[in-house]
């Protein structure tokens, strides 16, 4: 390395590390940074504040998290990589809880589960119905969001899904041994246009709703790119306030136009 005879830049060089401990982490938080560096606290918000303003770094909505945008990442942009998935959908679901109030998941497919990648609950004016946390699993079968998925996903991947759920012993996964009633719920599901809970879904992964329930209610539809359901994006209430006609009515169109708005900026990006 040449060895230079002025001094470094140390507002800069600071500034460097900063990225390079969220490079290596992909996600961090203030306090972590914090430890990472040794940098003060105001210091680092100072930084962040720069490297967020030049586009470096984005803040995840479901913890907080300062994430490196995919630019910085090692490997290309890719439309399945979900730290781009979630740094493109977060701004829209943002937007999103601030028309609607009622807070989402966004949430990607796993063999035979979907799996929450993000949440606008934090700054949903209901912010007491916390949803997630990153990673929850979610019922593929019987979720708003997993029958919005498997409804609007193409046939092999949905048959493969299927195939899967029928061989485990998941006592929540049930209804894969029921085909004739899988083939209605799907078909139903793609008339309407979303997803929503199965009768008996209270948001335990397999217990029933006589056994546990959170009090929600929700409903969900595909991000769709191309011909592949890379995500889905749900809102979610209190059934007691809100019926699901009464939610349809007020809100899929919003939810929709969302999901819209993240395949048109996964398309551009």
């Amino acid at each position: 390395m040449r060895i230079y005879k002025v001094k470094t830049i140390r507002a800069l060089d600071r500034g460097l590390e900063v990225l390079d401990v969220l490079q290596t982490s992909r996600a961090a938080s203030l306090h972590e940074l914090h430890l990472a560096t040794a940098l003060p606290k105001a210091t680092l918000t100072r930084i962040i504040a720069t490297l967020e303003t030049r586009g470096l770094i984005w803040q995840r909505l479901a913890d907080n998290a300062y994430m490196p945008t995919h630019t910085l990442l090692p490997r290309a942009s890719q439309i399945n990589d979900e730290n781009h998935l979630v740094e493109v959908a977060s701004p829209v679901l943002e937007r999103l809880c601030k028309k609607v109030d009622w807070p989402s998941i966004f949430a990607v497919p796993r063999l035979d589960y979907m799996e929450v990648i993000e949440t606008n609950s934090p700054k949903s004016y209901f912010s007491n119905i916390p949803l997630g946390p990153i990673g929850f699993r979610v019922n593929m079968l019987r979720s708003a969001s997993g029958r919005a998925y498997l409804a609007f996903c193409g046939e092999p991947e949905r048959q493969a899904v299927l195939q899967r759920l029928c061989a485990n012993d998941e006592p929540g996964d049930y209804l894969a041994k029921r085909p004739s009633v899988v083939a209605r719920l799907l078909k139903e599901t793609k008339r309407l246009g979303y997803g929503q809970r199965y009768q008996d879904f209270g948001g335990h992964y397999n217990l029933s709703r006589r056994e546990w329930t959170d009090g929600r209610d929700s409903i969900a539809v595909p991000v769709i790119v191309g011909s592949d359901v890379v995500a889905v994006i749900n809102l979610t209430w209190f059934h007691k306030v809100k019926t699901v006609e009464q939610i349809v009515a007020a809100h899929l169109e919003t939810l929709k136009d969302a999901s819209a708005e993240i395949t048109r900026r996964l398309m551009a990006s």
